[in-house]
């Protein structure tokens, strides 16, 4: 195959891949401007009503405090949920009498809902940042460690085998063996986790704090019932949600981590 016939098959593949979407996106946005529309309300906004709210909160400046408030958090949160379920999942899959207690009791919380903790984390740290931080570290540690400890488990037994038939000493089989071969889960786990920590200062924010995208969301239902500033604060929410997700997609496309998997 030719180099510019090859183009053109990329190409077209692109094409496979955005067109369907943005045609969905806009039958679901031709339907909510009908609905609005039909229903005749004076709250809910149409589609180009939210467009016209996130500009505002653009131009007035507010966004960029909002957006800058919720990254710091989850920033925070969620690198010591790595810093500490990253180590420990490895230990659990390495260990048997670790794994065999300490996962019941994380199996016991990992379903609870973060927003259940909510009201412990106010009572534990107040209603500063250090609550929704506390929040995101809980909703993303006990997927991020199962995660790491099932990877554990699933590497294949010959490959430690054959490193204990050479006598290579446990750190560097630690080292060049367990932990190369359980970074794609780990960044699966990574992935599954940021997006939780994501939905999780949202709803904190609504609740504990005076900034970040879920306190102007909320401010804005109180202040006069902006619901375009609400569908503003959902949209950018949204794109910023598939941001990070696009981000962790691309650190799983790394060579080292997605050497497991087939092209």
């Amino acid at each position: 195959m030719s180099q510019g016939a090859s183009k053109e098959c990329d190409a077209v593949q692109q094409l496979k891949r955005i067109v369907p979407p943005l045609v969905l996106i806009g039958i679901l946005l031709g339907v909510w401007s009908a609905l609005v529309r039909q229903s005749g309300s004076a709250i809910v906004p149409t589609p180009w009503g939210g467009v016209a709210g996130v500009g505002e909160i653009v131009a007035d400046g507010t966004l960029w405090d909002h957006i800058g408030a919720s990254l710091l958090r989850v920033g925070v949160g969620f690198t010591l949920s790595i810093l500490v379920a990253v180590p420990l999942g490895l230990w659990m899959g390495r260990v048997t009498a670790v794994y065999v207690t300490l996962n019941p009791v994380f199996q016991i919380l990992r379903p609870i809902s973060p927003i259940a903790w909510i009201p412990i984390a106010i009572l534990w740290f107040g209603i500063g940042d250090a609550s929704p931080i506390f929040l995101i570290f809980i909703s993303s540690v006990f997927p991020l460690i199962v995660q790491t400890a099932s990877g554990v488990h699933t590497i294949e037994q010959r490959f430690l085998q054959a490193a204990e038939n050479f006598g290579v000493s446990p750190s560097k089989v630690f080292l060049q063996v367990v932990f190369p071969a359980v970074l794609p889960e780990i960044v699966v786990g990574m992935r599954i986790s940021l997006g939780v920590a994501w939905l999780v200062v949202v709803a904190a924010e609504m609740i504990a704090l005076r900034s970040g995208l879920g306190f102007m969301i909320i401010d804005a239902r109180n202040a006069g019932n902006r619901y375009d500033l609400v569908i503003a604060g959902m949209i950018i929410i949204g794109m910023i949600g598939l941001l990070l997700d696009v981000l962790m997609r691309l650190l799983e496309g790394v060579k080292s981590v997605r050497w497991r998997y087939a092209r």
